[in-house]
């Protein structure tokens, strides 16, 4: 269950990141995208090791 959230959370954090950065250009959107996966991976591992 660990690595199924933090996939999950990746990929939900990666298209948050994209979609903000992408008013501000492509590298904005290319950063904000690694650093929204990074946070996601961050908080579904938390999430998993909670509360499974």
């Amino acid at each position: 269950m660990n690595k199924l959230l933090g996939f999950f959370g990746m990929t939900v954090g990666g298209w948050i990141g994209w979609a903000l950065g992408d008013h501000f250009g492509l590298f904005a959107a290319f950063v904000l995208s690694f650093v929204g996966t990074g946070v996601g991976l961050y908080y579904g591992r938390k999430l998993a090791n909670e509360y499974f």
